[in-house]
């Protein structure tokens, strides 16, 4: 069942007295299966992140809609986006974005208590997710307190406490060394293989070769996609990385005809 659809999504930015107009997204079209894990490649300044944030309904496409379980992020007044984001979508960012006033249960707590959610039902949802992600013993310590990689599943234990529909992670290895980046990783695939979509943005092709589904972006649009199938780690690493290597010979070329 299809749960993310993108459709002839366009995003312009307009300078501050109009006179110059940047295209970050040109028609950018695909979708995105219940219980898949796509990764989003492509070079600084292809439109990546702008599209991230568009899923995220933190931004508005100029034109074509996004669909999330049917429901066009477009048409949600701008009061009930935070509710919205709330209840359907997890976050997961690079710099962890935890509250240094408030201890690791209760930064992952705090979605929870903003919707509401009666305390009873808050400890039975953080009980096995600690536990899988290897956190429990740090529930009662501060950001401070603890490691980047302890930080990043807190993170994560965060994200889907809310059972969202859809986990969107921004380079969520960037900030980690190769030990905590690899632990993530396999988790993320573990919660992927119970059910749960992910959709990440990652410039790591480590991270990228996990999931079960590349999209590259170049200027502004999906340029090329690739499919994990029965392949294994390896195999998908190569792929991403050729497919790369293809990306960056014609932006070389495209700057060296512009000279």
């Amino acid at each position: 069942m299809t749960l993310l659809e993108v459709k002839n999504v366009k995003k312009v930015y307009t300078a501050r007295f109009g006179a110059a107009k940047v295209q970050a997204l040109n028609d950018v079209n695909f979708s995105v299966e219940e219980g898949e894990y796509v990764a989003i490649m492509g070079e600084s300044g292809s439109g990546k992140t702008t599209l991230l944030n568009i899923l995220a309904s933190l931004d508005r496409a100029t034109s074509g809609q996004v669909l999330l379980q049917g429901k066009d992020l477009a048409q949600i007044r701008r009061k009930d986006l935070c509710k919205f984001r709330r209840d359907h979508l997890g976050f997961i960012f690079q710099d962890f974005n935890l509250l240094d006033t408030l201890n690791i249960k209760d930064n992952i707590f705090l979605p929870l208590v903003l919707a509401g959610l009666d305390y009873q039902e808050m400890e039975k949802r953080i009980l096995p997710l600690s536990v899988k992600l290897e956190i429990s013993d740090i529930l009662e310590k501060y950001p401070y307190e603890v490691s980047g990689g302890q930080k990043q599943r807190a993170a994560a234990c965060r994200a889907l406490i809310t059972k969202p529909d859809l986990i969107l992670a921004d380079e969520p290895t960037g900030a980690l060394d190769s030990r905590a980046s690899g632990k993530l990783l396999g988790l993320l695939e573990e919660v992927n293989q119970e059910g749960q979509t992910i959709l990440m943005v990652t410039h790591s092709i480590q991270a990228a070769s996990h999931a079960g589904r590349v999209l590259f972006i170049k200027d502004g649009s999906v340029f090329h996609q690739i499919y994990k199938g029965g392949q294994g780690y390896d195999t998908m690493y190569r792929m991403i990385s050729d497919t790369l290597t293809v990306l960056q010979t014609e932006a070389a070329k495209t700057a060296e005809v512009r000279k």
